[in-house]
């Protein structure tokens, strides 16, 4: 939290003191307290002589600086006299009984801390003083920190309306960061994104380090809650930096300690204890007792999963005991629920489930730790053998994630929240396969596929005769589409296929994500590499077949179409490359046509008769924008093989200096049922949504040239197929549930019923040959998935260098909508 005392002396004439004094504050603001203490006391000693007011607005200075750098106690001593009687009652008693208010409720001492914030209200009240506006911000700080967030955020919203009102940038700033962190502690974590990046950018413009690498943390927090791993490291890093830069030790403790969190879930349990020690060293520098629970608690935690008992066990006392001291509920809390894994390790079940229930009622709960605690009751309840109560306690755990998740309302916010459910839908899906319930297992799978995506689109984007097949009817939407489909579940420590077809569903066991992502992660480099897998007879290959196909190898024989639902890293994997063993060993897209879904439930059947006479929106060879992206040499010989499929009449084609953004949302491109992209394209890893198709400059500012994902969602389509020929159009990073999240993501929520789009870099020299036989074989009526395959069959079985999967295999089909065909088998062709 911050203080916002920042503020300068107003009503003094200019003189050397106050020169001296607005310096020391600066140099606050930059961030360099250790200085700016030292200032404050070179201040004292000059003008301390001068006048007893100069003297005193030193000394509270120099104390303001201490509870900054958390040394409370210091801060008090320095205060430790009376004020003259003169100034007894004007700004400076105000901001004494202020800063003694704040370093005493630190150190847990409430009583006194009220009495001297009293006096402080007493006293602004009187005096009408300017700072009343810090002493609020001190209000809702103490309050934030005694459990009432509640009290605090109103406290805050006060702050901000002050801060406004005199213009105050840098109490603005704090009191932003502030209600991020209210938010963050009521679960509004999306509200809590928003209000930190406002009072970032507003510290970043003042130049107000100290404050700047606080909102950087607090962002950290708040992606860090939002399942966002990744970025949270990001953000964590940067403050971590800034924290030693500024040598803000009590902040770096908070830093270094949620770097150890992240490493924990990543199973680097020794990294994670070693950032916890580094955090409780400089934790115990500073006595805040605070950050001493916080990382004793995380230090349990880890000794928990490392199984050092008596370890986690200290930890744990240490921490309960500190918070029973200061009446901190919410650390008792996580005290207790780790107390309770202690105590099943101890074999005393009725003294866990006491524990896990005490924390799974308390109403100052914070969610994340509520669904653990029901989590861990209803593991507990499992081992017990109780399955009816263990089923009870899966599914309020998971409805206590599905409110909070419920509360997030930017949809881009929500695309990665699922991560913070990962190990409960996995432990829940395990749970009902060894209860024999192998079909409510793969509806809670499938329940937790495409929740965003699904959201979208039932905002009412997409009109269109298809009706979704919905999770009661797996196969019945196999026997209409004549396929098979893979759903694919990746666990930490056990992993699922199911086989849907027309006349069975049943499960096979995987090995865990861990050894699937290995291989996974190899045979992309060999694949994207000089040798031809094939000739190689790459055992990566045949490794993944054997795991992921090899099970279904007949279901896939006796149907025409199978239907992939990936998860983890096999969405990054092009099913057609792997390599099927035998007698006359080739690639898997010789034996199946394949399609990408992201759900059984949003997976639709079309009632529309083929369309006779498409429209197409082509749009592609554009003006390079800068020295980034070259000229695409091949574009231009794309987009003209392209457009002759079409009559003039049919087809809206767009290059060069009309190729824009901007054109795209001018030419209503709802009308189009092909809409086709030839160009360079994006993808953020970071921030998905910010992948974009990079086309010519429409205007000029510096990003006017791109198409971003995040715009294609807002115009809805009905294309029955989004062709992407760029790289990387499907996407750089995989949200837990949601699957690959980019271009490809972006046009089906638009409304798309078809993307192709790519996994990686594209050919410029390849993917003309490879979209001109694509547009033959639509023209002979052949649905997209089958004109695809038909396509990169061309390729493969050719003489040329564009056989390997370099060439023909990044592009990937992603559908929601299939169209019913009759039964029968997918025509093979091996060589």
């Amino acid at each position: 939290m911050l203080l916002g005392l920042l503020c300068g002396c107003r009503s003094t004439p200019k003189a050397d003191p106050e020169v001296a004094y607005r310096q020391a504050r600066l140099t606050i603001v930059q961030g360099d307290l250790i200085k700016a203490q030292q200032e404050a006391k070179e201040g004292y000693a000059r003008y301390s002589q001068q006048s007893a007011q100069w003297a005193w607005k030193f000394r509270i200075l120099e104390a303001e600086i201490l509870t900054y750098r958390r040394l409370n106690q210091e801060a008090l001593s320095t205060l430790n006299s009376r004020l003259p009687a003169d100034l007894a009652s004007g700004d400076e008693a105000i901001q004494k009984n202020m800063v003694e208010g704040l370093a005493l409720a630190r150190l847990g001492r409430q009583d006194e801390a009220n009495e001297r914030l009293d006096k402080a209200d007493q006293l602004c009240q009187l005096s009408h003083s300017h700072v009343d506006g810090q002493l609020a911000q001190i209000h809702g700080v103490i309050e934030f920190g005694r459990g009432d967030v509640a009290q605090s955020e109103a406290y805050f919203r006060q702050v901000l309306r002050m801060a406004r009102e005199e213009k105050d940038q840098l109490l603005e700033a704090t009191a932003l960061m502030n209600l991020g962190l209210a938010a963050l502690k009521q679960g509004h974590y999306d509200n809590a994104i928003l209000w930190s990046t406002d009072g970032y950018e507003a510290a970043r413009n003042l130049g107000a380090r100290f404050a700047e690498q606080k909102a950087l943390g607090n962002l950290g927090w708040a992606y860090y809650r939002m399942g966002d791993r990744e970025k949270s490291l990001v953000y964590f890093q940067q403050a971590a930096e800034e924290a030693r830069k500024l040598d803000a030790k009590n902040d770096l403790a908070k830093w270094i300690r949620a770097l150890g969190m992240i490493s924990q879930e990543m199973n680097q349990t020794s990294t994670a204890e070693t950032y916890y020690k580094q955090s409780l060293s400089l934790a115990q520098q500073s006595d805040d007792k605070e950050d001493l629970v916080d990382v004793m608690t995380a230090l349990a935690a880890v000794s928990v999963e490392q199984q050092k008992w008596e370890q986690a066990n200290r930890y744990t006392q240490q921490a309960m005991s500190l918070c029973r001291s200061r009446g901190d509920r919410e650390g008792e809390l996580e005290a207790s629920l780790i107390m309770g894994k202690i105590a099943l390790h101890q074999n005393d079940a009725a003294r866990a489930v006491q524990l896990f229930s005490e924390v799974a009622a308390d109403p100052q709960n914070e969610a994340p730790l509520k669904w653990e605690a029901q989590e861990d009751l209803a593991r507990l309840y499992e081992d017990e053998k109780r399955p009816a109560d263990a089923s009870r306690q899966y599914k309020l755990s998971l409805a206590t994630f599905e409110s909070t998740r419920a509360s997030v309302n930017q949809e881009e916010l929500r695309l990665p929240f699922l991560a913070n459910s990962a190990h409960l839908h996995d432990d829940y899906i395990h749970f009902l396969v060894n209860q024999g319930s192998e079909l409510e297992a793969l509806q809670v799978a499938d329940y937790s596929r495409a929740q965003t995506l699904a959201e979208g689109l039932k905002s009412g984007n997409s009109k269109d005769s298809a009706k979704p097949t919905g999770i009661g009817g797996p196969q019945k939407l196999a026997s209409q589409v004549n396929a098979t489909i893979l759903f694919y579940w990746l666990g930490p420590r056990y992993s699922y296929l199911w086989i849907v077809t027309p006349d069975h569903v049943k499960l096979s066991p995987l090995p865990s994500a861990e050894v699937l992502n290995a291989l996974v992660g190899n045979y992309r480099k060999d694949i994207q590499g000089p040798r031809d897998a094939l000739q190689a007879a790459n055992q990566n290959g045949f490794d993944l077949y054997k795991l992921l196909v090899a099970p279904a190898s007949q279901e896939i024989a006796n149907t025409s179409l199978t239907i992939v639902i990936p998860d983890g890293a096999l969405n990054d994997l092009n099913f057609e490359t792997l390599l099927v063993p035998g007698p006359n060993p080739h690639y898997l897209i010789d034996d199946a046509t394949i399609v990408n879904a992201t759900s059984l439930r949003l997976l639709k059947t079309s009632a529309q008769a083929p369309i006779a006479r498409p429209k197409l929106l082509l749009i592609g060879n554009p003006v390079s924008p800068n020295r980034d992206y070259a000229e695409l040499a091949d574009a231009g010989a794309e987009v003209r093989s392209i457009e002759g499929h079409f009559a003039p009449t049919e087809r809206t084609v767009l290059t060069r200096g009309e190729a824009t953004s901007r054109a795209y949302f001018g030419s209503n491109p709802q009308q189009f049922s092909y809409i086709h992209f030839v160009a360079h394209g994006t993808a953020s890893r970071l921030s998905p949504l910010d992948s974009a198709v990079v086309l010519s400059k429409s205007a000029a500012e510096d990003d006017s040239f791109k198409l971003y994902a995040r715009d294609i969602i807002r115009r809805p389509i009905q294309a029955d197929l989004v062709t992407i020929s760029t790289c990387y159009g499907a996407g750089a990073r995989a949200y837990t549930g949601e699957g690959l999240v980019g271009l490809s993501w972006a046009f089906l929520r638009a409304g798309a019923h078809n993307v192709i789009a790519a996994l990686w870099q594209a050919s410029d020299s390849a993917t003309p040959q490879l979209m001109d036989g694509f547009y033959k074989e639509l023209e002979k009526g052949h649905s997209p998935d089958v004109a695809l395959r038909s396509a990169k069959l061309s390729l493969l079985h050719s003489d040329s260098v564009f056989r390997k999967p370099l060439y023909w295999a990044p592009f990937q089909i992603y559908s929601d909508q299939i169209k019913p065909r009759a039964s029968g088998k997918t025509p093979q062709h091996h060589r």
